[in-house]
């Protein structure tokens, strides 16, 4: 194959993950995701890890990078791509062409474009400055750096901190080579027209907390995480965890977190457009399709 690995990017609720899986099984490769949240063990619901878009014709399609660390660690985007490269070179000793699949755009782009990156240390003064900012505010501030974060995955005030703070630091420190590889991907997009996305998500929304989301949530607070430790992680994480300690009733946390996901899958698009326009040609496949007709196109371009 001409091309090192595969990537399948698209927002939430594209089906990009089923997509995935159908088009590994047709290759016999492996996945690798490209998934901020679906690291933490527990969080399954709430991350939509849908293990069982995994099995295709009852074969199980070998995953990596679900499920690696307990939740309430601040896993970094270092970290990914550490364990990345550990994963694909394990891998390409075994001469398989892996799948990227997510819709987290600076993983995948971390990834596409060899970042190099620093594990970034804590900066205590720094925190303590923004700590009574509001999120506008400090997206306000995120904005004015332009070499690695835009505001996809920021939609909690712990979150932009942490952001600012690895922006600050990456623009004052010298970074050390660490030699990240320059990766040839495919890169194939799951296009979902906007109003088709807007009513998957909400009808997925009403499916998980139909499975038990917010018993999810309550589990790991009963486990000893605390609900700032949930809140950090954003989207369902955070809006179940303020109804449960009282800040939202069902109603107002349902309706707020519907909006959150709507504008987080419109903030995944901004994201892939921008990647596109710093000129990474990504192959856009309308989500609709047969999933053979998907699989078909791919194998079409490969």
């Amino acid at each position: 194959m001409k091309y090192d690995l595969i990537t399948i990017l698209g927002p939430t609720a594209s089906g990009k993950t089923s997509f995935a899986a159908a088009l590994a099984y047709e290759l016999n490769t492996e996945i690798i995701s490209g998934d901020s949240r679906q690291i933490y063990k527990g969080m399954d619901i709430g991350t939509g890890k849908d293990l069982i878009d995994y099995t295709v014709k009852g074969k199980q399609i070998p995953y990596h990078l679900i499920d690696i660390v307990e939740p309430g660690y601040k896993y970094s985007i270092f970290e990914y791509q550490r364990d990345f490269l550990t994963v694909y070179n394990q891998l390409k000793d075994r001469n398989i062409t892996p799948i990227l699949c997510g819709g987290s755009g600076l993983y995948l782009e971390s990834v596409l474009d060899s970042y190099e990156l620093a594990q970034v240390p804590k900066n205590p003064k720094l925190r303590q400055e923004l700590k009574n900012k509001s999120l506008k505010e400090l997206s306000e501030i995120l904005s004015q750096y332009k070499t690695l974060h835009n505001t996809t995955d920021i939609d909690t005030t712990n979150r932009a901190i942490r952001a600012i703070e690895i922006e600050m630091y990456y623009a004052k420190e010298k970074l050390p080579q660490r030699g990240f590889p320059e990766l040839k991907s495919l890169i194939i997009g799951v296009d979902i027209e906007r109003d088709l996305r807007r009513k998957k998500i909400t009808n997925r929304l009403k499916e998980r907390l139909e499975e038990g989301m917010i018993q999810e949530v309550q589990h790991l607070l009963d486990k000893g995480l605390t609900p700032d430790d949930l809140i950090y992680y954003g989207l369902e994480y955070k809006f179940v965890t303020q109804h449960i300690i009282g800040e939202l009733s069902f109603e107002e946390m349902f309706k707020q977190l519907e909006i959150a996901i709507h504008q987080f899958a419109k903030r995944q698009m901004t994201w892939f457009r921008r990647m596109e326009r710093k000129g990474f040609n990504i192959h856009w496949i309308d989500a609709t399709l047969p999933m053979s007709k998907k699989v078909d196109i791919v194998l079409e371009i490969l």
